[in-house]
């Protein structure tokens, strides 16, 4: 099933980045993991004029089908030209990608962008790889984004127990020996809905914004910077899982006024999975709990697809600041 992107109507990132450091937005990183959540991604998108970044991880390429999720793609880009009449930018990307051969499997079945994450090997061998990587997808016109610093949290199978900053006096040197067209680093973002070990939400430490603008300082104000880990675990939805039976203790997530402050210093790329899964697990729960007879998935799907284009468009306009960024259907 080989794919070149273009083929998919799919765009690769760097126009995209392009456009976001020079307006000063980021571009949003949703993850989905099936056809109500991929609905709701580029329906909010299209309707708020803002570019995306379709996400699939690992995990969600095994759930959904790696031959089906392409056709998946396909399906959604031709959604949105001819029946949402918009022409914003969509990038497939492999999110978190473990290995050089899930980077080759992805661009050869028609993915526009790619993740290496190296970022828990020695430095070396995560320059070996991640250079190995970007000379493959370079060569059929794939974006590759690279990771340098840990973050802390677990999300599918990315798991680390504490974060470790990125070095800004190392970043220069890894961009310049890998050729990676963008980079995620860590500032203090953290992946999953249990973000930080604190009991309230007052207490969630800012970002390190002192780090990423040494970094940009560094890399340069045109090179795009990518936080991952930056689901906000949108108090509301937590509040309605534990309401209808759930029980998320101390869930607390990544300030949304410093996400914004951070589109002010390089980064051109957000990535949001944990808020999306809340607001599907809230919704589904609310409407089982208050209607114990219903039985057919499109009465409780449908509605949590609703509530995901709600949350995606406010992030995309107040948050990312992105909303408007290419002509919209409103």
């Amino acid at each position: 099933m080989p794919f070149k992107y273009e083929e998919l109507g799919l765009s690769n990132t760097k126009a995209m980045f392009e456009k976001a450091l020079n307006e000063g937005y980021a571009v949003p990183g949703y993850n989905f993991n099936n056809m109500e959540q991929l609905q709701a991604i580029v329906t909010a998108c299209a309707q708020s004029g803002s570019p995306v970044i379709l996400q699939v991880s690992k995990g969600a390429r095994a759930y959904a089908n790696s031959t089906m999720l392409i056709y998946m793609a396909h399906g959604a880009v031709k959604m949105v030209r001819e029946e949402l009449k918009s022409e914003i930018p969509i990038a497939l990307h492999l999110d978190h990608g473990g290995d050089f051969e899930i980077c080759k499997s992805c661009i050869d079945s028609g993915f526009s962008s790619v993740m290496y994450d190296g970022s828990h090997l020695p430095y070396e061998e995560n320059i070996k790889i991640t250079k190995q990587v970007v000379e493959y997808a370079h060569a059929r016109g794939v974006s590759v984004e690279a990771e340098l610093g840990v973050l802390a949290g677990i999300e599918d199978d990315v798991h680390a127990e504490e974060s470790t900053y990125t070095d800004p006096d190392k970043v220069v040197d890894f961009v310049n020996r890998t050729g990676c067209d963008s980079l995620a680093i860590s500032i203090g973002t953290s992946h999953g809905a249990y973000k930080f070990k604190v009991d309230r939400i007052e207490d969630v430490p800012p970002l390190r914004i002192d780090i990423l603008k040494e970094i940009q300082q560094k890399l340069g104000r045109k090179y795009p910077i990518v936080l991952h880990g930056s689901s906000s675990v949108l108090q509301e939805y937590v509040k309605m899982i534990n309401d209808n039976g759930g029980n998320l203790e101390k869930a607390f997530g990544v300030r949304e006024d410093q996400i914004r402050e951070a589109t002010k210093y390089g980064v051109a790329k957000v990535n949001i999975d944990s808020d999306g899964r809340l607001v599907v697990t809230a919704i589904i729960r609310k409407i089982f709990n208050e209607k114990p007879k219903v039985f057919d998935p499109r009465k409780y799907l449908g509605p949590a697809r609703d509530e995901l284009i709600k949350m995606m468009k406010r992030k995309n306009k107040e948050v990312l600041g992105c909303a408007g960024a290419y002509p919209s259907i409103e």
